[in-house]
């Protein structure tokens, strides 16, 4: 049997989290499931993906027991393998086909994986855990079915799922974008996040401050802004709110500039109220209706007091009363309250631990009515600063280069505005993807290495149109660039590198 039969029944991604730990036991093999896209696929058809997949970290472990299989590629299908949680697995499978512009990189795919568990574990805690409180696993496999379809969402275009393809290789998932400041503002910046923290009474409070899509300052751990950061871009952000959509998603609705992926429709309120395994007798009944949504588009709002309101948490089941959002903290593992004021274009995000709040709701409105009073003028000034220094949508684009910095250390990307990146041709986005396919293994075999120095590396390409194609990676920095209007020569391309390395990045990537 052939690993693309697997998913020959017409289906081009198949999505599954499933726990070895589970369903050991002949005739309880189902138990392994936790949750499958689609839903509808016949129960034998989704224990074959499942047995295959487990069938294939079992081999792979014997071989590398620290690191099972990340990706084996078929001839029409690749499957890109995710251990989320110790035992807890994540796969995706999806269908090569180059006549939908199928074609991707594996560790953007893996990427897309990892997100989705780290926005889980912000809002709900490891999934082991909630195993450990409730073994039967109907509310577990409840909440992953909403939040992961609520999640897919973002990637649904004309009920196609439109997955990272080639045309994304100058985006860099799971890393934030930052905003430059200057002293000025840095300065009324670092005053406003004061006085906000001071509002909350407790010590151990946190903030992040956004403006527009672009982080300006966190007091949180380099994992949590990431999370943070990301459910704020695709949420919270004033083009969030007012497109209700995700602004920096690889999918935007009506693009076409990701690979299609047809499939039956993602995130619907029918799809989502029928039950996941409901045959099993493993859900919880109406579970769906209540459920927590923190993906679902269009629950947030601006209240008249600048501060963000949403009906996603309840009290109760079917209660009319809101409660202050909260979420866990990955590195400290301590659940806070989410307060979120907007001032036009700054975001401002409170986090007050659940611990240190004595009356509850109570106290939350008072946190909010001291901020209030006295944060709104600072918000006021921050926002003319930065709006003052802001050069709009192409503030970050350079004339003639069409590039990609990552810091890897520090988990930040900066890139092409889109509009920029959409004027390059299809053949010099290819070979970009196939060169970032290229580091992505070589990166690889340096980590399982472990010979505990980071390896340099340049790669330099010509196109079918004569386009340079360049990546340099040094320290745990990365730079992509696409040169279309570069000189015949590989000189000329190698100069323009180093010129946007000495006035951009401080000569990081320099070869003297």
């Amino acid at each position: 049997m052939g690993l693309s039969s697997v998913a020959s029944s017409g289906e081009a991604v198949r999505l599954c989290i499933f726990d070895l730990r589970r369903g050991q036991n002949e005739g309880q093999e189902l138990d392994k499931i936790l949750f499958f896209y689609p839903a509808d696929l016949p129960f034998s058809a989704q224990l074959s993906v499942i047995g295959l997949s487990e069938g294939l970290i079992t081999f792979t472990r014997i071989f590398s027991p620290e690191a099972a299989c990340e990706v084996i590629e078929a001839e029409r299908h690749s499957h890109v393998f995710f251990e989320a949680e110790p035992d807890i697995w994540m796969v995706m499978i999806v269908e090569k086909n180059k006549e939908a512009e199928a074609i991707w990189r594996v560790d953007a795919l893996r990427k897309v994986l990892k997100e989705v568990h780290s926005l889980f574990l912000m809002f709900h805690g490891p999934i082991r855990s909630l195993l450990e409180k409730e073994p039967a696993a109907g509310l577990v496999r409840s909440q992953l079915y909403i939040f992961v379809m609520d999640y897919l969402s973002d990637f649904l275009s004309s009920k196609k799922l439109q997955l990272p393809s080639f045309r994304d290789s100058l985006k860099e998932r799971g890393t934030v974008q930052m905003l430059t400041v200057g002293r000025e503002a840095a300065i009324e910046v670092q005053s406003l996040v004061r006085v906000v923290e001071s509002c909350s009474g407790s010590p151990s409070c946190h903030s992040l401050l956004l403006f527009q899509d672009l982080l300006v300052s966190t007091t949180l751990s380099p994992d949590d802004t990431i999370n943070l950061f990301t459910y704020a871009v695709l949420r919270l952000t004033p083009r969030a709110l007012s497109t209700g959509s995700s602004s920096w998603s690889y999918l935007r609705k009506g693009s076409t500039t990701s690979a299609a992926v047809t499939g039956p429709a993602v995130g619907s309120a029918t799809s989502l109220s029928e039950p996941f395994h409901g045959s099993r007798g493993t859900s919880t009944g109406d579970d769906h209706g209540h459920a927590m949504r923190p993906l679902q588009h269009d629950r947030w709002s601006k209240g008249k007091d600048g501060f963000l309101i949403t009906d996603i948490w309840q009290a109760e089941p079917e209660s009319l009363v809101s409660v202050t959002p909260s979420i866990w903290l990955q590195q400290t593992e301590e659940k806070m309250y989410l307060c979120a004021y907007q001032h036009k274009s700054v975001t401002l995000i409170l986090l007050i631990p659940v611990s240190s709040v004595i009356n509850g709701e109570q106290g939350i409105l008072a946190v909010k009515q001291l901020v209030f009073e006295n944060a709104s003028l600072k918000m006021l000034k921050v926002e003319e600063k930065l709006s003052k220094g802001w050069g709009g949508e192409n503030a970050y684009h350079v004339s003639g280069y069409r590039y990609l910095l990552v810091d890897g250390d520090r988990n930040l990307s900066r890139a092409s505005p889109p509009s920029k990146v959409t004027t390059l041709t299809k053949d010099s986005l290819l070979t970009l993807s196939k060169l970032r396919e290229e580091v992505d293994i070589e990166k690889s075999r340096a980590r399982w290495d472990n010979d505990g120095h980071e390896k340099d590396l340049e790669i330099c390409t010509r196109a079918r149109n004569n386009a340079w194609v360049i990546s340099r990676v040094t320290r745990g920095k990365e730079l992509y660039m696409v040169l279309e209007n570069a000189n015949e020569t590989l000189l000329y391309a190698s100069d323009a590198v180093q010129k946007f390395s000495n006035r951009y990045c401080n000569g990081a990537f320099s070869l003297d």
